[in-house]
């Protein structure tokens, strides 16, 4: 299925918009601060969580001059597939506030948000990760979740419920006005040791798939990573223990680590503690020594892996990989710029690109859509 067109009521910047898309490659240029990445952002939303700025649904509204309060906002899609048959998407808040939560609607139907998997699943890079390789630990682990997620939705549900356990032991633990209590603790390490044990299983597993993505790509002019999981668990997993076993592992070592993260006011050991790791192959040196160009260019080696594992048609995931990259022209020379608008097209992506000037696309003239943005408004 590819998007055909998007609407857009009281989001961002947006008062109303509506954008027809013909298919294949949209690029989107205009001044910084008129609303490409509004519009990257929209689209991100066609999934579950929180989009490619990590907002909340409150702050997505628009606000006129002098309001304290968002508006209610709404995005709406069309997909269409090859055979003409047609999907809408859409999802939005019908009231503000900081209880706002978005609702999601599937040919008008409401839907649990996991369903838009079933439809689409965006893959997004954005200048913040243009660093990524040498920015904190704990962005670089949320990127790699946010790919394991899209080929694996249900390791978002299983991160969750490791997240929110891992915070009610650390409250009993932290807890002055009374001992934590142990039988709780227990519970709670167990349900931690269960899906931390999942999480990291999917990882490896992850890891393992994008890592032969990135080989079978030694042609293009991209450089290549050797990627790895530094953390305990994601180790056993990649060297092939049994889930039960990791299991059991975590359990211990979390119960070691009651003394040493009470006193410490924060959870030293887990998966949540594991990071992405990154060796440029070309230089054999890591990835964080690199300049920004470099890392960019190895992120977006991973990202088009990632999406071409997503779109092979042995994956067995039927749902269409959209493409969503800000700024994507910048730090690029030529002749990657070049390169990455040639892979687009040649793996059939459907992928929305922004940029402030329109010669940086030069080489997509005759070959992409192009939509100039500006003032709240778009026009081609």
């Amino acid at each position: 299925m590819s998007l055909t067109s998007l609407a857009l009521t009281d989001f961002r910047s947006y008062a109303g918009a509506t954008l027809p898309v013909s298919g294949g490659t949209v690029v989107l240029h205009g001044p910084n601060g008129a609303g490409k990445t509004n519009l990257l952002e929209a689209i991100s939303l066609l999934t579950p969580g929180k989009g490619l700025r990590g907002a909340t649904a409150a702050e997505m509204g628009r606000r006129e001059p002098g309001e304290a309060v968002g508006r209610p906002w709404a995005v709406a899609a069309t997909l269409q597939a090859a055979d003409g048959d047609e999907v809408r998407l859409g999802t939005g808040v019908q009231t503000m506030g900081p209880s706002a939560r978005r609702i999601v609607r599937i040919d008008g139907e409401t839907a649990p948000p996991g369903r838009l998997l079933d439809h689409l699943r965006p893959v997004w890079a954005t200048p913040e990760q243009d660093r990524l390789f040498s920015d904190a630990r704990v962005e670089r682990l949320r990127f790699f979740d946010r790919l394991v997620f899209a080929a694996h939705p249900d390791h978002a549900a299983v991160v969750s419920t490791y997240e929110k356990a891992l915070r009610e032991r650390l409250r009993l633990l932290t807890d002055e006005t009374r001992p934590a209590d142990p039988l709780w603790l227990d519970a709670l390490e167990a349900r931690l040791a269960e899906s931390g044990a999942r999480a990291a299983v999917a990882r490896a597993s992850a890891l393992q798939e994008l890592q032969a993505g990135i080989d079978a790509r030694a042609d293009r002019p991209f450089p290549q990573a050797d990627l790895g999981l530094a953390g305990p668990a994601e180790e056993m997993a990649a060297a092939g223990a049994d889930e039960a076993d990791i299991i059991e592992a975590l359990g211990e070592g979390l119960m070691r680590a009651r003394v040493r993260d009470a006193a410490a006011g924060r959870s030293l050991f887990g998966p949540h503690r594991s990071d992405l790791t990154a060796l440029h192959r070309e230089k054999n040196r890591p990835a964080a020594e690199g300049s920004s160009g470099e890392q960019k260019a190895l992120v977006l080696n991973l990202i088009l892996a990632q999406v071409t594992r997503l779109a092979h048609p042995e994956s067995g995931r039927p749902a269409q990989p959209i493409l969503l990259l800000d700024e994507a022209p910048a730090h690029l020379d030529e002749t990657r710029r070049a390169a990455l608008f040639d892979e687009i097209e040649a793996l059939k992506l459907q992928a929305f690109m922004t940029g402030t000037e329109r010669p940086l696309f030069a080489a997509l003239e005759g070959r992409a859509q192009f939509v100039a943005v500006e003032g709240g408004g778009l026009s081609s």
